[in-house]
């Protein structure tokens, strides 16, 4: 499928989509599989490309990750993570931080 012509975003527009990302995951508004998805739609490259020339990981992997139907290593949670400064831990929810109603 050839990519879309006229959708140049600036440097400006993909700061903004990352900082939107970033508060989504951090509000815990996404999945694994919606967070990946964006990721790579961010970087503007189809499921192979992403797949084979970002994470190294084969292009069937990320596209179950995506479908939130993967069984993800941590190795390639990892590989997922790493080219947008994120990393894999333990979270917790919102309810069980200081000051929050439960």
């Amino acid at each position: 499928m050839p990519k879309r012509a006229g959708k140049r975003r600036t440097p400006e527009k993909i700061r903004q989509e990352k900082e939107a990302l970033y508060a989504e995951i951090d509000g815990g508004l996404l999945s694994i599989g919606q967070a990946t998805r964006r990721m790579r739609k961010i970087v503007g490259l189809t499921q192979t490309e992403y797949a084979e020339k970002v994470l190294k990981i084969y292009p069937r992997v990320l596209m179950e990750i995506e479908r939130d139907r993967g069984n993800p290593t941590l190795e390639t949670l990892e590989k997922i993570a790493r080219p947008f400064g994120l990393k894999v831990g333990f979270v917790t929810k919102a309810s069980h931080l200081p000051g929050a109603e439960e």
